[in-house]
């Protein structure tokens, strides 16, 4: 092969490599922009943002199964029967354990993913699992 006929080979590979910098830095910079959008196209604008992360429903009220499906499953399992974490599914803890644990933490379990207010009703639906 000619030393020519590489150099448009080389100017299109360069092409593609500055146009994939391009991009993946434009898409850091609208990080904020496009989670907006993904919310809005889920049915919602910002209130099923807060739903997914929060636990909040559009009328304000806290749904534990919204926030164990954001916060939970990746360490508790698809089940909630164990993974990373210990088993959900009829655990014998007690409420007031439960609740403590939700809103302190306890090993590898970070705290605060669930706010004070809201951890009887998160610790009772734990509860209900079977």
């Amino acid at each position: 092969m000619q030393k020519n006929a590489i150099v448009p080979y080389i100017l299109i590979m360069a092409f593609g490599i500055g146009l994939i910098f391009f991009l993946s830095v434009q898409g850091v910079s609208n990080e904020a922009e496009i989670a907006e959008e993904q919310a809005a196209e889920e049915g919602g604008g910002e209130t099923a943002a807060e739903g997914e992360e929060g636990g909040e429903t559009a009328e304000g009220d806290f749904d534990p199964e919204a926030t164990a499906q954001a916060n939970c499953i990746s360490c508790h399992g698809s089940s909630y029967e164990g993974g990373v974490g210990p088993s959900l599914v009829a655990t014998e803890l007690p409420q007031a354990d439960i609740e403590d644990i939700l809103v302190n933490g306890k090993g590898g379990m970070p705290a605060g993913l669930v706010d004070e207010a809201n951890a009887a009703a998160m610790a009772e639906w734990v509860l209900s699992l079977e």
